[in-house]
C-alpha cells in the first residue's frame, strides 16, 4: 500500500518546518555543543529524524525504517569504499618508507607550512574533486597533510574549507548537469552562472586558508603565492565553465593552479618560513634528499590514483564498466510506495563494481604495490590495519546517509525547501541557504540539486527571477555546506586519525561555512536585482522538460568505452614500469 508525503502535517507551514528542523538542531547541538563522538550523534540524530518521521508525518514505520537502510547502503558504498581505498595507498605509502620521500620533496619546493596547504589541501584537492568527488579529495589531501607533520585538527579542517570552491563542478561536472536535468533550467546557463559566483571564493579561499592556519599578520606575509594559487584557479575557473561546460572547470583549474603555484615558490618564496607552534622553527627549504628516480617512483602510487580516478571520470569508461558490472536492486517494499506530490519515489540500491571512484583507487593500490616495494603480505596487513581503524568512521558515514534518506523520503527536506520559498521577493537571498542545508543533510552537492532543484525553479518563476540564479544559487550555496556536513567530517576524522573529535572539527568550520554561504547569498541577491545583467542568456526551447539536451543520446559502444580504457591501463603500466626502473638505488645522504 502506498503512502503519500505531507508536506505541511501541522495545518501551518512555519510549525511543520520547525518539527521537521527538529533532527537537524538536534545534530547540530550534538556536534558543536555537546561534542559528541560522529557516530553516537549520527545513530541519535538517525533514531530522532524517524520518530519526527513516523509520529509527526504519519509515515509508515516500515517506509521509515527501510528508508533509512536505503541510505546506509548507500553509505556503505560507494562513499565509504572511497574512504578506505584512500586510506589504504596512504598508509602503505607510509609503511614502506614512501612517504618519507614525499615530504622532503615538498619540503624542497617548500618547508612552509602555508605553501604546503595551497599546494596539497587546495590545488591537489581540487582536482581530486573535479576527477572523483564524494569524499576523495578530503579523505587522501587530508592523509598527506597529517603525515607531513600538520596538527591533525588543522589538516581535517584546512582540507574541508579547500574542498569549497571547486565542489560545484566536482566529479567532472555531476552537480551542474543534475541541476539542469531536475530543474529543466539550461545546463550551460546553470554552469556559466555558477562559473560567474564561485571564482570570487576561489580566489580568496587560499589567502582565508592561510590566516586561519598562521593569524592574520603570518597569513598576509604570502599573499603573493595566495593569489598566484587561486588567481590562477579563479580565471581558469570562469573560462572554463562560460565557453566549455560543467565537466572541466575542476580539472583544467587545478592543474593551473598547481603548475602556476609550483612555478612561482621557484622565484619567489617567504622570507622565514612557518611552521606550527609545537615544531622546531624552520630555516628554509630543505635539501633534496633523493635522486629524481626515487622522488617520482614515490609521487607514483598518487599519479595512478590520479589517472585512474581520471579516466573513471570520463563517460564511455564509465559506461563501459556498468554494462558488464551495474547491478541494480529495488528495495522491496520501499521502491514506488512513496509518493511525492503525483510521482512514486523511487528505491534502486546501485552497486557499481568497477566503476565506482573507490574501485578506482583500489587499482591504483594494488598497481602501487610493487611500485612501493611491498609485499603482499605487507599490503594485505595494512588492509586490515586500515579497515580496524576505520570501523567507527565507517558508521558514521553509513548512518548519516540513511539520516539524509529519511529526511528526504518522509518529506521533511521538501517542508523546510518550501518554507524557505516562503520568503518571496527574499527568496533569491535564501536560496543559496537552502543549498547549504541540502548539503549538510546529504553530504553531497549533487544530492541537495536533485532535492531542491525543481524547487527554486518554480519558486522562481513564481516571483519573477531568472530561474538560473536560484539554480545556480542552490549550487554556489551547497558548496559552502560541504566543510560542516557529517559526513565529509567522518571521512576528514577518518583521514586524519581524530575519530571521536567530530564535534571539535564541527566547530572549527561552522563559523566559516555561514560566512562564505553569506557571501553567496548576497551576490545571489545582487544577480537577481542590482546586476542582473550578469545572468546568462539562453534559450529554453534547447532542451526538454528534463533539462536534458533535445538530441538524443547516443547508442551505447563498448568498442568505444574499451578502448579508452586499455589507454588509461596502458599508461598506468609505462608509468609502473618507469618508476620501478627510476626509483632503483640507495637514498641519497643529506
Amino acid at each position: 500500500m502506498t503512502w503519500t508525503i505531507v508536506t505541511d502535517p501541522l495545518g501551518n507551514l512555519g510549525l511543520s518546518a520547525l518539527m521537521a528542523a527538529i533532527p537537524i538542531f538536534y545534530l547540530f547541538w550534538a556536534l558543536a555543543v555537546k561534542r559528541m563522538k560522529g557516530h553516537w550523534a549520527a545513530i541519535s540524530a538517525v533514531v530522532i529524524a524517524v520518530v519526527v518521521a513516523i509520529a509527526g508525518y504519519g509515515m509508515p514505520v516500515h517506509l521509515a525504517l527501510l528508508s533509512t537502510f536505503n541510505g546506509m547502503l548507500f553509505g556503505l558504498w560507494p562513499v565509504a569504499w572511497i574512504v578506505v581505498t584512500a586510506v589504504f595507498i596512504y598508509n602503505l605509502s607510509v609503511r614502506t618508507g614512501q612517504f618519507e620521500v614525499i615530504k622532503n620533496s615538498l619540503a624542497s619546493i617548500s618547508d612552509d607550512r602555508r605553501m604546503q596547504a595551497l599546494l596539497i589541501a587546495f590545488s591537489f584537492g581540487a582536482f581530486l574533486e573535479g576527477a572523483a568527488g564524494f569524499g576523495t579529495p578530503v579523505a587522501i589531501s587530508a592523509a598527506m597533510l597529517a603525515g607531513l607533520g600538520f596538527v591533525p585538527l588543522y589538516a581535517a579542517g584546512i582540507c574541508l574549507l579547500a574542498n569549497t570552491a571547486p565542489v560545484a563542478f566536482g566529479a567532472i561536472g555531476i552537480p551542474i548537469i543534475v541541476a539542469g536535468q531536475v530543474s529543466g533550467v539550461d545546463t550551460m546557463a546553470i554552469s556559466q552562472m555558477v562559473g560567474r559566483t564561485l571564482p570570487f571564493l576561489s580566489v580568496l579561499i587560499p589567502l582565508y586558508l592561510v590566516i586561519l592556519m598562521s593569524g592574520w599578520k603570518k597569513g598576509i606575509e604570502v599573499w603573493p603565492a595566495a593569489l598566484v594559487s587561486g588567481g590562477s584557479f579563479a580565471l581558469t575557473q570562469f573560462f572554463s565553465s562560460n565557453y566549455l561546460g560543467p565537466m572541466l572547470p575542476d580539472i583544467l583549474s587545478s592543474i593551473a593552479s598547481i603548475v602556476c603555484t609550483v612555478i612561482f615558490l621557484k622565484l619567489w618564496h617567504p622570507k622565514e618560513s612557518w611552521r606550527f607552534p609545537h615544531e622546531e622553527k624552520a630555516v628554509g627549504r630543505e635539501k633534496l634528499r633523493y635522486s629524481g628516480g626515487q622522488v617520482f617512483r614515490a609521487w607514483t602510487p598518487f599519479i595512478l590514483l590520479s589517472i585512474f580516478v581520471a579516466a573513471w571520470g570520463i563517460k564511455p569508461i564509465k559506461e563501459f564498466l556498468d554494462h558488464y558490472t551495474l547491478f541494480k536492486f529495488q528495495i522491496s517494499g520501499l521502491h514506488n510506495m512513496v509518493i511525492r506530490g503525483d510521482k512514486p519515489m523511487a528505491a534502486v540500491y546501485a552497486f557499481n563494481l568497477l566503476s565506482a571512484a573507490g574501485t578506482a583507487i583500489l587499482l591504483a593500490g594494488l598497481f602501487s604495490i610493487p611500485v612501493m616495494g611491498a609485499s603482499i603480505a605487507t599490503a594485505g596487513k595494512v588492509a586490515g590495519e586500515t579497515l580496524k581503524t576505520l570501523r567507527w568512521p565507517i558508521v558514521t558515514i553509513a548512518t548519516i546517509l540513511g539520516f539524509a534518506y529519511i529526511m528526504n523520503f518522509s518529506g521533511m527536506a521538501v517542508t523546510l525547501g518550501l518554507a524557505f520559498a516562503a520568503t518571496g521577493k527574499f527568496f533569491p537571498f535564501f536560496s543559496p541557504f537552502l543549498g547549504w542545508l541540502g548539503v549538510f543533510m546529504t553530504g553531497s552537492d549533487t544530492s541537495t540539486n536533485a532535492l531542491f532543484g525543481k524547487l527554486q525553479e518554480v519558486t522562481a518563476t513564481k516571483i519573477g527571477v531568472d530561474p538560473v540564479i536560484t539554480v545556480s544559487g542552490n549550487t554556489a550555496g551547497g558548496v559552502c555546506g560541504k566543510m560542516i556536513s557529517p559526513q565529509s567530517i567522518a571521512v576528514a576524522t577518518a583521514a586524519t586519525n581524530l575519530v571521536g573529535r567530530e564535534g571539535d572539527i564541527f566547530r572549527f568550520t561552522l563559523k566559516h561555512s555561514l560566512i562564505l554561504t553569506m557571501v553567496i547569498a548576497l551576490m545571489s541577491y545582487a544577480f537577481a536585482y542590482v546586476v542582473p545583467w550578469i545572468v546568462p542568456i539562453y534559450e529554453k526551447a534547447h532542451t526538454t522538460a528534463a533539462g536534458l539536451p533535445a538530441k538524443a543520446a547516443a547508442a551505447f559502444n563498448p568498442w568505444v568505452g574499451g578502448t579508452y580504457l586499455l589507454i588509461a591501463l596502458a599508461i598506468v603500466v609505462v608509468i609502473t614500469i618507469l618508476a620501478n626502473l627510476l626509483g632503483k638505488g640507495e637514498t641519497m645522504s643529506a
